[in-house]
């Protein structure tokens, strides 16, 4: 009981321990959670001893119909992968069903060496017998 007990929170501990990690992982600002509503800044005034401009800052404004630069690529290079993958579970499937059929001629061939040796053992005994019978043959005879 005490071990049961003590193996369900040591398994109850490891999985919390994983979980915080997996559950950290995540990180909010990736370069995909960007919208693609514009964004200004407000204007910035600056004062200094040699300059008293009003300084403005303007982000690039984006509008809905553009498209990430490299978006494009990424899908294609994604559907190259996959493409690959399907590529390489066909293979795998042939590989799978030549394997099954080399493993059929294999116990195949394995049952009819069985059956041949168990036949040539009773032929072997078989041999001996009449070796025996003749010997003791023989022995009457004499």
């Amino acid at each position: 009981m005490k071990k049961t007990l003590r193996n369900s929170v040591l398994t109850l501990s490891i999985v919390m321990a994983c979980a915080c990690q997996a559950f950290a992982d995540g990180n909010a600002f990736t370069p995909l959670n960007f919208d693609d509503a514009s964004y200004t800044l407000a204007p910035v005034n600056t004062s200094s001893v040699s300059s008293a401009k009003p300084v403005t800052i303007a982000a690039a404004q984006t509008t809905a119909a553009e498209e990430p630069a490299g978006n494009a690529k990424m899908q294609n290079a994604i559907i190259q992968l996959d493409n690959a993958q399907v590529d390489v579970r066909n293979e795998l499937l042939n590989y799978k069903s030549k394997y099954a059929d080399v493993d059929a001629q294999y116990t195949a061939v394995k049952a009819e060496r069985k059956a041949l040796d168990k036949q040539i053992k009773t032929l072997e005994k078989r041999i001996k017998k009449i070796d025996k019978q003749k010997e003791n043959i023989r022995k009457n005879m004499i």
